[in-house]
């Protein structure tokens, strides 16, 4: 296995064997057309700002105490995992993305695109943030609330765009070692040369360490051990020109991410091979075309914790996505920006497990089960921004067609015995979403904007198909599932009171009808079912800064009153499982032109709980980041970083008393090279 990930780092570390070839004066001819390549997609329609987007530039990026993306879009108040842990100590499955408060599922309600592409998983729906590594990006820029354009069917919380970076922000050449609390080393690695007018990158990454202790001192047994982790990622872009406004992208990205955690021999496993082909024009009428295919496989071993032996392995879980788009930007004037397009994504995967006997010593196996589908999402969007002065209106429909077919649940006894063999009807439908919103400069320091948007989402493979046990709680599967709506609105000002200054501020009301959620059935047993709605009003509050003596302040925080609207049932009224009503995240970061860096981040979420009913809860929790860089010459930086500083308990998990534990205090040392 280590092999693997040396040979993984090396590749990213390799020269290149062959340079492109052109014909002769081909080079000549090229640079006098003074072709400029970017590795960007099409600019930002004017209306963008209409929804409130909040944006992550590189250098924030490269700053998280952590290294890891999921830290860095905490910056931004209600963003939020299922559970309060970070790629190295969760299981894959529960890291699905949500904003807005609209939580309770594991399942993503945010769609998550890298450079246009959506990347969570074909099955599960979760996002693998382990391989998106920050170094490797532009930007990032979250938008809160239900979206539209291309791929918008999935976006019912809003939508998280992460760009890769561009020639002038990559070095040729840079690496970076660290290594930090119980045992653990980062090692990463980037080459970036020219390749004729155009670019190419490869990237690698291998994390691993042996974990800390998610279970409380009081806890644990014998059986109990860190949750340790090994992961590493490559990825491959390349950037090349067509003409003086057309260029070619192409992305490749191979990971595997395994896991440890609670028990000895818990192990989980996710790995992936993505890619990607992208299409883009600026001139006169300008294209965004695109194609990617996503080869997905996961694997989860459950230990039972009362024996402490195998109660059931996910051995296999293979998933393919397969989608792309076509945008158009036709001439239509100065005033307009339209965009007309078409998208589609297919997804299809299987899910074979194997039940174990945990109450035997001998361990005997006792059912073999195969689950699965598939579906399909096509749609056709238009959006169009019309610029009348200070005044900036946006609005789009989108019209998508739907289908989810071939699901079936399989189950065999140990003798080979059939004990279930359902088939579920195929279904299909049509879905209509569309948002429209308003951008008003009163002046330079003062904007007023309003929106309002509707969305689907179709409930996963997972959710469909797949039960799961997370001990004591078994939470059962439902074919029957409806795909969630959503109906928003909210308004709100941006300030800039000064040179350096920004601050913004929103009201939302969003409902998710027919939002899926994990639904108390009986003792030990939840189901996915569609409740009534989940209702999230609120108010979001963003703030930047640049300060004197080369300091700057980010800083932003939600309130999220959320509640499942659910008549005759127990929880009608409570907040959905796993949504804080408050959340604030802040960073001081000391930059001057010349010399060491300092940047510090300070954290606070409220309690939430755990499960539906209320009964199991999740205490607030404080917390505090920081990072060092001090320059040595020759692109050379030593880099300190500090995670949880203050060593807070944060409560990740509660199953009636049954606690985990997140990240405690981690220190990091190190050194990063560019050049």
């Amino acid at each position: 296995m280590r092999r693997t990930k040396w040979l993984a780092l090396g590749m990213a570390m390799a020269p290149f064997a062959a340079q492109a070839e052109t014909p002769d004066g081909a080079g000549e001819a090229m640079a006098a057309a003074s072709i400029v390549v970017t590795g960007t997609g099409l600019a930002l329609p004017p209306g963008t700002p209409a929804y409130g987007s909040v944006t992550i530039d590189r250098d924030r990026l490269e700053d998280a105490a952590s290294g890891r993306i999921e830290s860095v879009l905490a910056d931004v108040a209600g963003f939020q995992q299922f559970r309060r842990s970070d790629s190295r100590a969760s299981n894959p499955s529960n890291q699905g993305a949500t904003l807005r408060a609209l939580g309770g599922n594991a399942s993503s309600r945010t769609l998550v695109l890298l450079d246009g592409v959506p990347v969570a998983d074909p099955f599960f729906g979760y996002i693998p943030f382990s391989a998106l590594v920050p170094d490797r990006l532009a930007l990032v820029r979250v938008t809160r609330g239900g979206g539209s354009g291309a791929f918008g069917a999935g976006a019912v919380a809003g939508t998280i765009e992460l760009a890769s970076a561009t020639r002038d922000q990559m070095p040729h050449f840079g690496a970076s070692a660290f290594y930090g609390s119980r045992d653990a080393t980062e090692l990463s690695a980037s080459i970036a040369p020219d390749l004729g007018s155009g670019y190419v990158s490869l990237s690698g990454r291998w994390d691993r360490g042996d974990g800390f202790q998610t279970t409380p001192r009081d806890q644990r047994v014998a059986a109990t051990v860190p949750a340790a982790y090994d992961s590493w990622s490559t990825n491959v872009r390349a950037v090349a020109p067509i003409d003086a406004t057309s260029e070619i992208q192409f992305r490749g990205t191979l990971f595997q991410d395994n896991r440890t955690l609670r028990f000895a021999g818990a192990d989980s496993m996710s790995q992936g091979q993505d890619a990607s082909i992208r299409y883009i024009s600026r001139g006169r009428w300008q294209v965004d075309a695109l194609a990617y295919l996503q080869a997905r496989n996961f694997s989860n071993i459950v230990i039972s914790s009362t024996s402490f032996r195998k109660s059931l392995d996910q051995r296999n879980t293979p998933s393919t996505g397969i989608g792309g788009k076509i945008e158009l930007r036709p001439p239509v004037g100065a005033d307009h920006v339209l965009r007309i397009g078409v998208d589609s994504r297919f997804a299809t995967g299987d899910m074979f497990e194997d039940a174990y006997n945990a109450g035997i010593a001998t361990n005997p196996l006792t059912a073999r089960r195969h689950a699965g589908g598939d579906q399909i999402t096509s749609g056709i969007f238009a959006e169009d921004d019309w610029t009348i002065g200070n005044l900036v209106l946006t609005g789009g429909v989108r019209a998508d067609r739907w289908s989810i077919r071939n699901g079936f649940y399989k189950a065999v006894s140990a003798a080979g015995v059939v004990t279930q063999d359902s088939s579920y009807a195929n279904r299909s439908d049509w879905a209509f979403s569309g948002r429209a919103g308003a951008l008003y400069h009163i002046s330079d320091a003062v904007a007023l904007r309003g929106a309002a948007y509707s969305g689907f989402r179709l409930p996963t493979l997972n959710e469909l198909y797949r039960p799961f046990v997370v001990f004591p709680i078994t939470t059962q599967a439902n074919a029957a599932l409806k795909p969630e709506k959503l109906k928003g609105v909210e308004g709100g000002i941006d300030l800039t009171p000064a040179s350096g200054v920004q601050l913004s501020a929103t009201l939302f009301y969003n409902r998710l009808d027919d939002a899926i959620a994990n639904v108390t059935i009986a003792a030990n047993t939840r189901q996915r079912q569609n409740v009534n709605a989940i209702v999230a009003k609120g108010v979001e509050l963003t703030a930047s800064a640049q300060l004197p003596a080369d300091f700057s302040l980010l800083a932003s925080y939600a309130y999220s009153h959320s509640k499942v609207d659910a008549p005759g049932m127990a929880f009608d009224g409570f907040a959905p499982a796993q949504v804080p009503r408050h959340s604030a995240s802040a960073t001081l970061a000391w930059a001057p032109k010349a010399g060491p860096e300092l940047s510090a981040t300070l954290r606070y979420t409220a309690k939430q709980y755990e499960d539906d009913l209320q009964s199991d809860v999740l205490p607030d929790a404080l917390t505090l980041d920081a990072i060092a860089r001090l320059p040595i010459g020759h692109g050379i930086s030593l880099v300190a970083r500090g995670e949880n500083l203050f060593d807070e308990d944060v409560v990740t998990r509660n199953a009636g008393g049954s606690i985990d534990l997140g990240t405690p205090r981690t220190l990091w040392i190190g050194v990063r090279f560019g050049q």
